[in-house]
């Protein structure tokens, strides 16, 4: 059986914008919670999901870059090397991609769903998706990146979204 899907909150929701609280225990709630972001995730074809997208303003996030799902809690990135230029999108923000300046390569220290401490190297896409899911987090969206004219090509679309998760 499927653990449950969960509702992903859309731009203009305010849990996006709050800072997450560090996870102090890793118990049976967490991994039920873990379980339904990746079953989430999953659903909507994305590559990363962070809890502030789903409403829960904790430091957790799930990733899968083709090499199976991780959970990865109370990221904490060490050092980042190299620069590059990527088109990124978000499932919390549907149809926007943005160009996105970040580190090629990271070196990360965090807890995994069983509570082990992992520290890893991560390169390309899978050092891009934790950088993208860390800035949820943080409170921070791909629409903070965008250039002036990509601000004014997404403007309308941004709006629609404000406006339609203010009314709910």
């Amino acid at each position: 059986m499927n653990p449950p899907l969960l509702k992903i909150r859309i731009y203009g929701d305010p849990c996006l914008r709050k800072k997450s609280e560090p996870v102090n225990e890793i118990g049976p709630g967490e991994r039920i919670l873990i379980h339904s972001m990746i079953h989430t995730m999953n659903h909507n074809q994305g590559i990363g999901l962070a809890a502030p997208q789903i409403g829960v303003n904790r430091r957790i996030f799930v990733v899968d870059v083709g090499d199976g799902p991780i959970a990865i809690i109370n990221p904490l990135i060490i050092k980042e090397s190299g620069s590059a230029v990527q088109e990124e999108g978000c499932l919390s923000i549907p149809e926007v991609t943005i160009n996105v300046k970040r580190a090629k390569k990271i070196w990360i220290q965090y807890l995994d769903e069983h509570n082990n401490l992992i520290e890893r190297i991560h390169d390309d896409l899978m050092a891009r998706v934790i950088l993208h899911e860390t800035d949820h987090l943080d409170g921070n969206l791909i629409t903070d990146y965008a250039t002036p004219a990509e601000k004014r090509k997404w403007e309308k679309k941004l709006d629609k979204m404000t406006d339609q998760e203010t009314k709910q």
